[in-house]
């Protein structure tokens, strides 16, 4: 009976002894190192020992203990003392269950010996060494693979399902899915909208009408119409159009948007010519809001302040009195190939320059839009290429530089992308040029002069002026713009949300502060270029590029520098309006409760709506007069009279049905031989101005009858031609003579 109540109460100090001799007791239930005795109740009803026993040393019957006593006084205390060393070994050896399974039956002894007999220590020692090879047996078949495993948790059936293989067609709905919400996709979708709503009503009636005037635009509408047409026909003529007869190399005698060939192999005849410079009209504002959108974002710029850029460089004030000026309005590529390029180079205003992210297929891509950039009008794409050649320039010495301390700091494919890509760069500038040289060789009046450039040089004054086709503006600056020599080419403001933002950006900003006078310098010295001659006379700024810089001097509006101007001003707001957005967003996430936030990222929009207002539009759309009867019928040469720069540039256009060779043409200068024309043609139908006509090959002359009031011309219907040799037929509203 003593020995039964020893054994119990040496069963219950075995349970609560822990596992590492101390005898504390109560251990807590995640203890390291605690035996299966010391585990939850589940634990222990569960069978999760890994060996298959329960603490069975401690509920064994009398009958059991006798036996084992009995069997532990033969082996005496130097089995017990082995037994001891073996349970330990185990515990020291491996810190799994086999180790917490020998560490509990030693307890267990320990606990027995204090309370019991030494028969009884022998006892558990007994239990403790049998407890140890069984675990040891346990983990070994475990470890081979024929052991019994862990029951399945039963709650894996409610557990996920696999992934799914997705067939083609899934996969493609998939790939398709990603594609219209990705950012970039969002984004040309949102260019393409507000250039239609920002341009509007121009696509009200694409067919009929353009914007501002009927003049330069009717001229472009044919540049694009003949590339178009004598590409498909004869390429080797592209550069003698059948305008400016008898004269060659006439399609060089003004910025040629030959970039939008392609566009010009869809349609024939005025009407589409319209209807096509219309359309272009529009892409090329969404183009310029998208470029310079990619640009600030690839610069480090968030999608707000992407936006804002964006929007301003796009939809400036300034740029709405260059509407008439398609080749002008074509500058999205610019901002595009820059970015691009920064893509490509790895190189980012806000994260510096970023090797793993160098691509060398984004450089190369950026070089053919540049390329195709300086392909629609050397007017802005000349000083596009000059920037670009001292960006080389500056890449060249850098290369130098850091090519001890960096192994191939550019990389050798994105070293040849840059090479290729400059040499096709170069190449169409070089075959482009080639022209406007031969025509500045056979017509020298065509040179401009430094009087030249000072009849378009803008005051400062003109940099707060808007033109106006500003809705905003217009009207309030109209005193301003009665002082300009010449308004349209003077009214440069960028925008005053634009300024706002731009001053805001040089002191709260993501970029860096030296960034951001980097910036500000650029904004300071294209400012001092599109002034002209105005700042100082030009003689540190303008001047010098007139006189040493080839191609140069044919630019004769410095007030399109401004272009640059804009694009820095945005970068400088897109700096500041992601600082902004920022901020905001860490405000939101403060806030307890939380429901300000929608309305403070609401503000964010804020900056984007004003400059879009600011860029809102009073264009005018006049009717494109509408094309004679025999402009479809007569064959050239011919003349159309009366004949001006103005008159003939719709005379141009009417021409796109057949293209047939004409006296006729507008530019940016006029040819001695069209002037001469225009002079001797002042007494037609008389023997001088017949015979003068004959000898240059001109045989047909077209007389727009309700168009001749008011000019040298008019009257020229009452003189009589019976002794000329010359037929007079009525054809619709016209009069022809054929000679």
């Amino acid at each position: 009976m003593t020995a039964e109540k020893s054994g119990t109460t040496g069963r219950r100090s075995g349970a609560e002894t822990r596992a590492d001799g101390t005898g504390a007791k109560n251990p807590p239930d995640d203890a390291a190192g605690a035996g299966p005795g010391s585990g939850s109740p589940d634990e222990r009803a569960s069978g999760a020992d890994s060996s298959g026993e329960d603490d069975t040393a401690g509920t064994v019957t009398s009958a059991g203990k006798a036996k084992r006593t009995r069997k532990a006084r033969r082996t005496g205390a130097a089995k017990a003392a082995g037994t001891a060393s073996t349970a330990d070994k185990t515990s020291t050896a491996d810190k799994t269950s086999t180790a917490d399974k020998a560490g509990a039956g030693t307890d267990k002894a320990e606990a027995g010996t204090e309370a019991g007999t030494e028969a009884e220590a022998r006892d558990r020692a007994d239990a403790a060494k049998k407890d140890g090879d069984a675990a040891e047996k346990s983990d070994a078949a475990k470890q081979d693979g024929t052991g019994d495993d862990e029951p399945a948790d039963p709650w894996s059936a409610f557990g996920p399902a696999p992934e799914p293989v997705l067939g083609r067609p899934r996969r493609a709905v998939r790939a398709v899915g990603r594609f219209l919400v990705h950012e970039w996709t969002l984004a040309v979708v949102a260019a393409l909208a507000l250039a239609a709503a920002m341009t509007w009503p121009t696509l009200r009636y694409p067919r009929h009408t353009l914007p501002q005037d009927y003049w330069d635009p009717s001229l472009q509408a044919w540049q694009m119409a003949w590339s178009g047409h004598i590409l498909r026909t004869n390429p080797a003529q592209l550069w003698h159009s059948n305008t400016f007869y008898p004269e060659n190399w006439s399609f060089a005698f003004s910025d040629t948007l030959l970039g939008y060939a392609p566009a010009g192999l869809i349609g024939v005849g005025p009407e589409h010519a319209v209807l096509r410079y219309n359309i272009m009209f529009v892409l090329a504002h969404a183009l310029a809001a998208f470029g310079a959108y990619a640009l600030a974002r690839q610069l480090g710029a968030g999608r707000i302040g992407g936006a804002v850029a964006g929007a301003s460089f796009a939809y400036a004030p300034w740029l709405l009195a260059q509407a008439g000026h398609l080749h002008i309005i074509s500058n999205g590529g610019i901002p595009l190939a820059l970015a691009m390029l920064a893509r490509g180079h790895g190189w980012s205003l806000r994260y510096g320059y970023r090797p793993r992210r160098r691509h060398a297929g984004w450089a190369f891509a950026g070089w053919l839009v540049a390329a195709w950039q300086l392909s629609l009008g050397f007017g802005i794409g000349l000083p596009f290429a000059y920037m670009l050649a001292g960006v080389v320039l500056v890449s060249v010495v850098l290369w130098f530089v850091r090519r001890r301390k960096v192994k191939r700091p550019f990389g050798r494919r994105l070293f040849l992308a840059d090479v290729l890509g400059g040499l096709v760069f170069a190449a169409v500038g070089a075959a482009l040029a080639v022209p406007y040289f031969k025509v500045a060789e056979l017509h020298p009046n065509a040179e401009r002069t430094i009087g030249d450039i000072g009849l378009y040089s803008p005051p400062a004054s003109g940099f707060f002026t808007a033109p106006a086709e500003s809705r905003v503006w217009g009207g309030l600056h109209e005193g301003a713009r009665a002082v300009l020599p010449w308004h349209p080419e003077m009214t440069l403001l960028p925008g005053f949300v634009l300024y706002a933002l731009a001053a805001g950006g040089l002191f709260f900003s993501v970029w860096r502060v030296r960034h951001r006078i980097f910036l500000l310098a650029g904004v300071l010295v294209t400012m001092a270029l599109a002034m002209g001659t105005r700042f100082f006379g030009g003689r540190f700024t303008y001047v010098p590029l007139f006189d040493y810089l080839p191609g140069w001097s044919g630019l004769r509006t410095p007030g399109r520098m401004m272009l640059w101007t804009t694009l820095l001003l945005g970068l400088l707001a897109a700096g500041a309006v992601t600082a902004f957005c920022m901020r905001v967003r860490e405000l939101a996430a403060e806030r307890v409760p939380p429901w300000p936030g929608p309305w403070l990222r609401l503000a964010t929009l804020l900056p984007l709506a004003l400059v879009l207002v600011e860029g809102l539009n009073a264009t005018p759309q006049p009717v494109v007069p509408r094309q004679p009867a025999a402009l479809r019928t007569v064959d050239g040469p011919m003349l159309v009279l009366p004949s001006s720069q103005n008159r003939d540039q719709p005379v141009m256009l009417w021409s796109t049905d057949r293209f047939q060779p004409m006296v006729n043409g507008g530019s940016g200068f006029t040819p001695r031989s069209q002037a001469r024309i225009r002079e001797a043609t002042v007494s037609f139908p008389d023997y001088a101005s017949v015979d003068y006509l004959r000898q240059i090959g001109v045989k047909n002359v077209v007389v727009l009858r309700d168009e001749l009031e008011g000019t040298p011309w008019e009257g020229m219907l009452d003189r009589p031609v019976d002794a000329l040799g010359v037929a007079r037929e009525q054809v619709g509203e016209a009069v022809v003579f054929r000679l």
